[in-house]
């Protein structure tokens, strides 16, 4: 027993005794070991480990390992949309926030998405720069919960401070600063010399190149996101389709009667004003009805009739060119339209709109007629089929019953796809439009 206990403690016994007792349930069975002793395994010892629950895994990564510090990350964008780009900081290192408050902007293809400060406190540094692509969950700045109060000094500040508190200093500095500037000006005028002796050729005069602005007079900047995709699809949608514009001409006299007769009524009962918009969307709806070619789509050789009716309507934005959707437009009465379209517009040119309310939509309806459009012939929004561009109103002559008389005239303009829609079906539809507009007692008798 004694020689036993005598081999324990040597230093190469006790190395043996741990290889062995790896993957051994107890040491009974060890030799040298005359009591068994019995532990409990593997699986009963995890179970007295402390737990890390899915809520720990998940905030793990927005706060530091002293607590002091979060972090504000780039939040979820959208199903279709993975990157974005920096834009711009609405803040700066230093600057307190409160929860929720806007500290950044990210770009992305189809909207402007703010980073939010998770908790209160000051900014301590931002982790990404102007410019950057960012990912949801990237970091984008720290924020200090418990150092509110902190105040933020500029490098130049602290600079300055130094060199007022340190005279001396200063004085070495422009004694040095001067000894270098007397000792480079002979070098510098030996050079100035040798260069005035250089002669150059005259640069040759052609009278086929043309005298271009110098560069100093341009100003080059990064294209926006959003604008990138915009001209990716207008261009994708001018390879694809098979584009073709016919026109048509509208007596605007009955529908604007009909909108200054009643407008004041329909505030009243309604709340919203009524637009002219309305009766488009309205006779729109008509036509896609009468025509439901044109509410279709080519999916490669099948055709897609939808049995629903989804209005784009094209808004113009600072940053550029956004179509939210009227969803189930068919559906919808004259107050109806006019609010969703007002509450639209207000939200796309907030820069506040969603993806969701971009998504879909089976006709496009573009009235450039608000900047003041006479004519144009508009590009097809993919995936859809068929664009309808409203124009400006123009007092012309017109005859009518054989009398020239002034009227309120509106050019209309159908762009379809003429691989899917016939002139037929085009012209049709487009005089739906015309008939609607030009007497809406239609849309109350279905005719």
């Amino acid at each position: 027993m004694a020689s036993s206990l005598r081999l324990l403690r040597r230093p190469a016994a006790k190395l043996f005794l741990w290889k062995s007792a790896r993957n051994a349930r107890s040491f009974s069975n060890l030799p040298g070991v005359a009591a068994p002793v019995c532990l409990n395994s593997k699986r009963d010892f995890i179970e007295f480990l402390p737990k890390i629950t899915q809520y720990q895994l998940w905030t793990r990564s927005f706060s530091s390992d002293n607590g002091h510090l979060v972090e504000a990350v780039v939040p979820f964008m959208g199903e279709s949309i993975t990157d974005g780009t920096l834009s711009t900081f609405l803040k700066k290192p230093g600057d307190k926030v409160a929860v929720d408050e806007p500290i950044a902007q990210i770009e992305t293809d189809k909207v402007t998405i703010d980073v939010v400060s998770p908790e209160a406190g000051v900014i301590k540094k931002f982790v990404a720069q102007e410019g950057d692509t960012v990912t949801p969950g990237s970091k984008v700045a720290l924020i200090s919960k418990s150092d509110s109060s902190d105040t933020h000094v500029a490098p130049s500040e602290e600079k300055s401070g130094q060199e007022v508190s340190s005279p001396a200093a200063k004085d070495t500095v422009d004694q040095k600063s001067k000894a270098e500037t007397a000792s480079e000006k002979p070098k510098i005028e030996t050079e100035t010399k040798e260069k005035s002796k250089v002669t150059y050729p005259p640069p040759k005069s052609s009278a086929f190149e043309p005298q271009l602005p110098p560069k100093e007079r341009e100003t080059r900047v990064p294209m926006p996101r959003l604008r990138k995709r915009i001209a990716a699809r207008l261009k994708d949608s001018q390879n694809t389709f098979a584009m073709l514009t016919t026109f048509n001409e509208v007596d605007m006299t009955n529908l604007m009667a009909l909108r200054s007769e009643y407008k004041d009524a329909f505030f009243e009962k309604h709340g919203t004003k009524l637009g002219l918009m309305s009766g488009f969307i309205k006779a729109a709806v008509s036509g896609l009805q009468n025509q439901p070619i044109v509410n279709a789509v080519i999916d490669g050789e099948d055709i897609i009739y939808r049995e629903y009716i989804d209005i784009s309507i094209a808004v113009g934005t600072p940053k550029g060119l956004v179509v939210p959707v009227l969803r189930d437009a068919d559906k919808m009465n004259f107050a109806e339209i006019e609010k969703n379209i007002n509450t639209l517009a207000k939200r796309a040119s907030g820069g506040t709109i969603s993806i969701d309310e971009m998504a879909g939509g089976t006709f496009t309806i573009s009235n450039g007629g608000v900047y003041g459009s006479l004519l144009s012939t508009p590009i097809i929004n993919p995936p859809q089929s068929a664009i309808l561009g409203m124009h400006s109103i123009v007092s012309k002559p017109t005859v009518i019953g054989g009398v020239v008389v002034p009227r309120p005239m509106m050019y209309v303009a159908l762009t379809y796809d003429h691989r899917l829609i016939d002139g037929r079906e085009a012209v049709y539809f487009l005089r739906r439009i015309k008939d609607v507009v030009e007497d809406p007692r239609r849309l109350l008798l279905d005719l």
